[in-house]
């Protein structure tokens, strides 16, 4: 997958230009620490907590970056996006707030909590098939017939540097740090990410995780070739996603030092140790790179350490079978 000529990867300015864009509306959310997680750890962590922002996840930074650049006759026309969940939450409250139109595409078996939550902040959602159906397929056709502006996940430059807003603001309150472990997806977090932590921290090393189930950034990463997984099961949901984007993939290849992964039981637990001990109610997803911080995927005794909780939409309809894992 190559990078559209008429599209330029985002860089750092375009990370400021989302703060100030975002300043006011999204929240400027606590930065946690433990003692507990110290001593586990033989490091500094400090936890960037995204479970505490708007909609409940880090990526309502990106939606309202992007939703509130578009022009008059866009915004009158409205939006339409693809989402399990966070993103889908996003952009219907950024939409909310904008008065912009938002039409969902969301998957039939996505988290009921994240579904009621979209329809509660005025998304119109649409229902598919993901065994069967194509989700970009959907919102290229929607937007064609009702002449919406597509807003994706992840693949999208005011989305990527929304999200970096969040590293820059850990850095910015912390310090220079020695790590940073990010959950991946699509990869916009982790590349928004990336290019805020080498523009404030150079020394930083940027580490994204998966689900080991869904671990195709990994390999693309390691390949330097783009994979695929299709429909991987893992209860991080908001990791399903099915590859890197075009500009995605060549900035995690440019800015992100490893990937790493971490398979269910071990997510499970350290979602689980985040509740009890630092009392932050984090979905399976936004636990991803706490686990591999607390699971030494990468030596880290020593040093300075930031992780991004990337968000807290839990089902808790899912608890009860999540606690078989503990």
């Amino acid at each position: 997958m190559t990078t559209p000529t008429s599209v330029t990867l985002p860089t750092f300015s375009d990370v400021e230009s989302a703060a100030r864009q975002i300043a006011g509306v999204a929240h400027r959310t606590p930065v946690a620490a433990s003692r507990s997680v110290n001593t586990r750890t033989g490091a500094d962590v400090f936890f960037k907590c995204e479970n505490l922002q708007r909609a409940g996840a880090f990526k309502f930074r990106g939606a309202y970056n992007a939703l509130s650049r578009l022009t008059a006759d866009e915004r009158r026309r409205g939006v339409v996006t693809f989402s399990s969940g966070n993103h889908a939450q996003a952009i219907a409250l950024a939409g909310q707030i904008l008065g912009v139109p938002r039409v969902v595409v969301m998957p039939s078996d996505a988290p009921a909590v994240k579904q009621i939550a979209t329809e509660g902040y005025g998304g119109e959602i649409v229902l598919y098939d993901r065994d069967r159906e194509v989700r970009e397929a959907i919102g290229a056709r929607l937007a064609e017939e009702r002449g919406l502006t597509l807003i994706p996940p992840y693949d999208h430059p005011q989305i990527i540097a929304g999200q970096g807003t969040a590293a820059r603001e850990l850095i910015e309150e912390v310090g220079a740090i020695d790590f940073l472990f990010v959950p991946c997806g699509g990869g916009g977090l982790l590349s928004g990410s990336a290019i805020a932590a080498q523009a404030m921290a150079p020394g930083c090393k940027v580490i994204g995780v998966e689900p080991a189930a869904a671990d195709d950034a990994t390999r693309s990463f390691r390949t330097k070739q783009l994979h695929t997984v299709q429909n991987p099961k893992t209860v991080a949901d908001g990791a399903r996603t099915p590859s890197l984007g075009s500009l995605t993939f060549p900035l995690v290849l440019q800015y992100v030092s490893d990937m790493a992964t971490v398979d269910d039981p071990t997510l499970l637990r350290t979602m689980f140790y985040l509740w009890e001990r630092l009392k932050l109610v984090v979905e399976p997803t936004g636990a991803l790179g706490a686990a591999a911080a607390l699971a030494g995927t990468t030596p880290i005794r020593g040093a300075r350490v930031g992780v991004v909780l990337s968000g807290g939409n839990v089902d808790l309809l899912q608890v009860s079978e999540w606690l078989a894992f503990r």
